[in-house]
């Protein structure tokens, strides 16, 4: 399988096996959920750099940087939250 090929670049990615839901499925959402992470820290890294390069002007519409920064912030949390859901059904 060529997602087994992924552990290497998601650290500390194991999915751990869910009961009644083993196989591709499985290994599917925990990577995908993973990668949600992943994806979280990088909105909220690019908007750390968009607050540090925005214009600091009264109008330079201050918001957007907010906005990569809250997404990557809630996309980090319920990526993390559903992991640790996750991991208690499955005993992990």
């Amino acid at each position: 399988m060529d997602l087994v090929t992924l552990a290497g670049v998601i650290p500390g990615a194991k999915p751990t096996p869910i009961p009644g839901m083993d196989g591709t499925v499985s290994q599917l959402l925990g990577y995908g959920l993973w990668l949600l992470v992943l994806a979280g820290v990088a909105g909220a890294g690019f908007g750390v750099y968009k607050l540090a390069v925005a214009d600091k002007s009264r109008h330079g519409g201050g918001a957007e940087p907010f906005k990569w920064m809250g997404g990557g912030v809630a996309a980090i949390l319920l990526g993390g939250s559903l992991i640790t859901i996750l991991n208690g059904i499955a005993g992990g």
